[in-house]
């Protein structure tokens, strides 16, 4: 029996391991660790399970598993007007959406909505090290197995 869940934690945690290395990018993961110290003035990550992975203000949405998430979908955080109708529009957050997004929020959301009017409530402007950032949030991101049993 000890086996059997042994080899089931090893395929689990390689499976993790797999879909985190595929969806990192073309960052440096320890780069973007460094750096998201930039995000948690409003940005937490917090695991499925509540766990903190990294605490932080409340500010902005939790950022735990939005590698691959609709724009503008956290449960019970209010989003801007202008995101909701970018995720509405299909925007999925991968490497090139997100860093686009952080480099300029607003010019973005208006870019991607074909909208002059569009504002985005993040002020904040990473002008470089958005692929790291992307990387280290994507090596925390769930497998889609792990995700789908923690909602079930």
């Amino acid at each position: 029996m000890k086996l059997k869940i042994a080899t089931i934690v090893a395929a689990a945690t390689l499976a993790t391991a797999g879909f985190a290395e595929s969806h990192a990018g073309s960052g440096d993961v320890a780069a973007g660790e460094k750096n998201f110290g930039k995000c948690k003035a409003c940005h937490m990550i917090q695991n499925a399970d509540g766990e903190a992975i990294v605490k932080g203000g409340k500010t902005g949405p939790n950022l735990y598993g939005i590698v691959g998430r609709q724009a503008g979908t956290v449960e019970g955080f209010r989003y801007g007007d202008a995101l909701v109708a970018a995720g509405e529009a299909g925007l999925v957050w991968d490497e090139e959406h997100l860093v686009s997004y952080m480099q300029d929020p607003t010019a973005f959301l208006r870019d991607y909505l074909d909208d002059n009017g569009a504002r985005s409530k993040m002020s904040f402007k990473l002008r470089k090290g958005g692929e790291d950032i992307y990387a280290y949030l994507a090596s925390l991101a769930p497998a889609p197995e792990a995700e789908a049993e923690a909602t079930n």
